[in-house]
């Protein structure tokens, strides 16, 4: 660790989570961590690497649902810790189910990933792939869990317990710029469930929301409508988190996030009220 980063203090229970983690991936003698760039995976992939060394690998998925800024983020950070990575181009938008978008998307996702990090992993020597589930993640609709019983994925964050709360707590300790990212999921979220993905919506909504997080947004979702009935095109739904929905009070940033969006191939451009939630979009705008 860099030891120009100020050591922040733990809680008694985060310490004793810490060191069981590191006693638990310890115990796996080497590991492949599926890596994303988000506040678990780089966590876990950091903790794996300062435990087993060379004996660990974080593996990232590469496809048009990760937009490229994260990718480069995610890059960026595992080279600042000196964290192996590998960069794997996955085949999700060649399985049509994916691409329909059911409720279960996640599943063919990380299907897709399990489904090339097994062999590898099996072929460069490694004995355990793990991901970052984490113990706020009980409870939640998760299919990619499922992918990953099927693989025997382990979820060492969940086993030891640890809350999502305490592993940015304890990436601040480590010093990682993740510990108070905002969560990112992939850019297919951003869809109606049972409206078609396609690479070209994904691409509306990157460029989008990097556009927005460039004017200075946090907590930023972009949400794609397609349009219906007598209303014809695409519908941007912003979702911000509360803290900024004064900042849509200055027309100059409307007006410019307006035009830009436009630009996109957004003919409607909206706020939504309810404010930033997690989660997939689960409605679609059909007008009759």
């Amino acid at each position: 660790m860099n030891s120009t980063v100020p050591l922040i203090a733990l809680k008694p229970i985060t310490e004793a989570k810490d060191r069981a983690l590191r006693e638990l991936l310890a115990s796996y003698g080497s590991c492949v961590v599926a890596y994303s760039g988000g506040v678990d995976s780089v966590f876990l992939a950091k903790v794996a690497h300062e435990v087993l060394g060379e004996r660990s690998l974080a593996a990232i998925a590469d496809s048009p649902s990760l937009p490229r800024r994260e990718l480069q983020e995610a890059l960026e950070i595992a080279q600042r810790f000196g964290i192996p990575v590998r960069v794997l181009q996955t085949q999700e938008f060649n399985d049509p189910r994916y691409l329909s978008n059911p409720e279960n998307r996640c599943y063919f996702c990380k299907h897709a990933l399990f489904r090339e990090l097994e062999p590898m992993a099996r072929t460069l020597g490694y004995q355990v792939l793990a991901y970052g589930e984490n113990a706020s993640d009980i409870g939640d609709h998760r299919p990619g869990a499922k992918a990953a019983g099927e693989f025997q994925v382990l979820a060492p964050l969940k086993e030891i317990g640890l809350t999502k709360a305490e592993i940015r707590e304890l990436s601040a300790h480590l010093g990682l710029p993740t510990a108070d990212k905002p969560q990112m999921a992939c850019l297919s979220s951003r869809i109606p469930t049972g409206e078609a993905v396609t690479e070209e919506k994904l691409r509306m909504v990157e460029e989008a929301e990097a556009f927005l997080r460039d004017r200075g947004f946090y907590d930023i979702r972009v949400r794609h409508h397609e349009l219906g009935g007598s209303l014809k095109g695409h519908l941007a739904r912003i979702e911000v988190g509360p803290p900024e929905f004064q900042r849509w009070q200055d027309s100059e940033m409307r007006e410019s996030v307006v035009a830009r969006l436009r630009t996109l191939g957004y003919s409607l451009v909206t706020v939504d009220l309810n404010g930033y939630r997690r989660g997939p979009t689960p409605i679609a705008l059909k007008p009759a």
